[in-house]
């Protein structure tokens, strides 16, 4: 007990722990001693003295015997916390691996693909190259109510498109050997001028040889009547475009009677394909014919 003789301002903090450790122990011991005292409580174990609290410990002093639990405890929840950022930070990195594999296959099934088919400049809401008949009152002139009552207003009220200049990859004339001996230009454009000069591309549509769908269209009854005779075309019939450095060679796939609203003959396709609209039957012009014809690859 020299410790307890020595003034406190001389004691290290680690003397003045144990010395306060042995405060608790002893008044613990008279405490326990004065209730067995008067019955209240039982001499099941040996009273709890420093040598005992030291042995018990492997030699280890009383205050650090006492810190001991406290220590421990706090360890543990160190443990935890980084056992729990460590798993954190696992997840995250597997997360961010996941999202870019499945980012990378989606680039590599984008790059694998089908290149996306062209998009018209313009939607369609009718066919082209409707007109009146010429035998009706009035005569040949735009026929509006082809036009669905809805759309009309805004159809009227879109503003006037101006029609690109001929490039080198678009078609100049086309032939088909089985309607005329010799080509008819192609222009640009299918409004009602337009279909004056030739036969009119649709704005948007593909060029000879693109893959796509490149609208024709032209009048059977009037402006030279150059495609009245589409119905006569079988599969495996010639249609050929030319550009201004070559010549495509097309041929007949099929034929269609629609209504003037079935715009879906228009639709881009997977293939290089050519369709060519008029009006339809002769004289009547109150439908549309349609005739598709595919790149001969050959």
């Amino acid at each position: 007990m020299a410790t307890e003789r020595r003034p406190a301002g001389e004691l290290s903090v680690r003397e003045l722990e144990e010395l306060l450790a042995r405060k608790r122990i002893e008044a613990r011991r008279t405490r326990l001693e004065r209730f067995r005292a008067t019955g209240r409580a039982l001499r099941a174990q040996p009273a709890l003295d420093e040598g005992s609290l030291e042995a018990r410990n492997g030699g280890e002093s009383v205050a650090e015997a006492v810190a001991s639990p406290r220590r421990v405890a706090l360890n543990r929840l160190l443990l935890m916390v980084e056992v729990a950022a460590v798993l954190g930070l696992a997840l995250i990195l597997w997360n961010g691996l996941g999202a870019l594999q499945t980012l990378n296959r989606e680039v590599a099934a984008a790059l694998e693909g089908p290149t996306p088919l062209p998009t018209a400049l313009i939607s369609a809401v009718v066919l082209p190259s409707g007109h009146t008949s010429p035998t009706s009152p009035g005569g040949a002139r735009p026929n509006d109510e082809e036009i669905p009552a809805n759309l009309r207003p805004l159809v009227q009220s879109l503003p006037a498109v101006a029609l690109p200049t001929q490039g080198p990859e678009q078609a100049i004339t086309i032939a088909v050997p089985v309607l005329w001996p010799s080509s008819a230009p192609v222009v640009q454009g299918d409004g009602w001028e337009q279909l004056k000069k030739g036969v009119a591309q649709h704005v948007g549509t593909a060029n000879p040889g693109e893959a796509g769908t490149m609208v024709l269209s032209a009048h059977n009854d009037i402006f030279g009547e150059l495609f009245r005779d589409l119905d006569r075309l079988k599969p495996g019939d010639e249609i050929r475009l030319t550009t201004a450095t070559r010549e495509f060679l097309y041929r007949v796939t099929r034929t269609e009677i629609v209504e003037p609203t079935d715009v879906s003959v228009m639709a881009p396709s997977a293939r290089p394909t050519v369709v060519l609209i008029s009006c339809y039957p002769y004289l009547v012009d109150d439908q549309r014919i349609v005739v598709f014809a595919e790149l001969d690859a050959g």
